[in-house]
């Protein structure tokens, strides 16, 4: 068991460079704001550090930076970050370049002079900035994509003392997961089960996501150049909505309201929106996901690699007490037999999970919330990364 009053001591950084530069996706803050709320139930000091490109034009950045500090303040976390609007080399971060936003440049750099660690999100905090911290531990969110170019370029493999990852099956026999030249610890996807409670069931039921429906990373893999975009991976699950009627089926994806999929969805009987409209914010995203009865989503690379990778989003989900039907990708070893969750691979299995969770919603609501305060709370995962 982990003793928290070693870390108290301690300033505990989580980078990223990937929130602030899209205020609109409340999902993508919401990734990193687990670990903050995490962090302040372990009494621990924890800062934001949050990365972002310079537009060229100060007054455009100081709005995001205003409107990035707004989102935090919601959650009393105003006086928890960094921001650091970098004018300097784009594969390169360092802080002489930067403008110093939320902490005061001295304070910052007195806080990395004392004992300290950094939670590296996908490898967001680069060098030579990267040096400063005493402890580096670079946490991977695309368990597959991150190993697949650690053969090929450098991730972050040479810079960081400890690797661990949201693929929990990752080293395992059946995962297509290359894992070299690194060694892998894994933890579940973090949400802060104090802070997001069980609701009621919605009036009406909704299977719903959100994400991206298209992916520009094709890759050859077992010789084949392989689409592992959600498009490809929903064509055999687009009959649901047609076939279980009394239900509606919501995708909220990324596309262009011009784009002809969003008209082939609806003919489909998919009800679309757009994720800049129901996720605009943290909040409007946690309604969208309390407004629905569960979670019906596809998985792209990750079913295919085996890495046993599961979604920030679906932590959420099960937090809320919302069941989560989604393809296997090898996490289901890892959760009990009962986890709120149903892992399918087929038309029929979907629809069968999507019944079964409407005839006995509340046993499975119950089943998702119990999984996520057992697996996926914050403080829980927060110790295994950090022991």
């Amino acid at each position: 068991m982990v003793n928290l009053r070693q870390y108290c001591m301690e300033t505990i950084f989580v980078g990223s460079a990937f929130v602030a530069k899209y205020p609109e996706g409340g999902g993508i803050f919401s990734i990193v704001l687990q670990y903050l709320l995490g962090l302040r139930r372990m009494k621990q000091r924890g800062i934001w550090l949050e990365v972002l490109r310079t537009s060229g034009d100060p007054a455009f950045d100081t709005r995001i930076a205003n409107t990035f500090r707004r989102r935090l303040a919601d959650y009393g976390l105003e006086n928890n970050f960094c921001l650091l609007i970098d004018s300097g080399n784009e594969e390169e971060m360092n802080i002489e370049t930067s403008r110093v936003l939320g902490l005061k440049r001295r304070e910052l750099l007195d806080l990395l002079a004392g004992p300290n660690t950094l939670l590296n999100l996908s490898y967001s905090i680069r060098q030579p900035f990267l040096q400063h911290f005493e402890r580096r531990i670079l946490c991977s969110l695309d368990p597959t994509e991150v190993c697949f170019w650690m053969q090929r370029v450098e991730m972050g493999q040479s810079h960081h003392h400890e690797f661990a990852t949201i693929g929990l099956n990752t080293g395992a026999k059946d995962c297509r997961v290359p894992t070299a030249p690194v060694t892998w610890r894994t933890f579940f996807p973090l949400v802060d089960t104090a802070t997001f409670k069980r609701t009621p069931r919605p009036p009406k039921d909704t299977f719903s996501t959100v994400g991206q429906w298209y992916w520009d990373g094709w890759v050859q893999w077992d010789g084949e150049w392989r689409d592992f975009s959600k498009k490809a991976a929903f064509e055999k699950f687009l009959p649901l909505p047609k076939i279980m009627t009394h239900a509606d089926w919501v995708l909220a994806m990324n596309l262009n309201d011009d784009d002809p999929e969003i008209k082939r969805l609806t003919a489909a009987g998919w009800k679309f929106c757009h994720p800049h409209q129901i996720a605009r914010t943290p909040r409007a995203y946690y309604q969208f996901l309390a407004n629905s009865t569960a979670e019906f989503s596809v998985v792209k690379l990750e079913s295919y690699a085996r890495s046993g990778w599961l979604s920030d989003r679906s932590a959420i989900y099960l937090a809320m007490g919302r069941p989560v039907i989604t393809e296997s990708t090898g996490a289901e070893r890892y959760l009990p037999e009962h986890s709120g969750m149903a892992f399918v691979s087929s038309l029929e299995q979907a629809l069968d999970a999507a019944h079964m969770v409407t005839i006995d919603w509340h046993l499975w609501s119950c089943r998702a919330r119990a999984c996520a305060v057992e697996y996926f709370d914050s403080v829980k995962n927060l110790k295994k990364i950090l022991a």
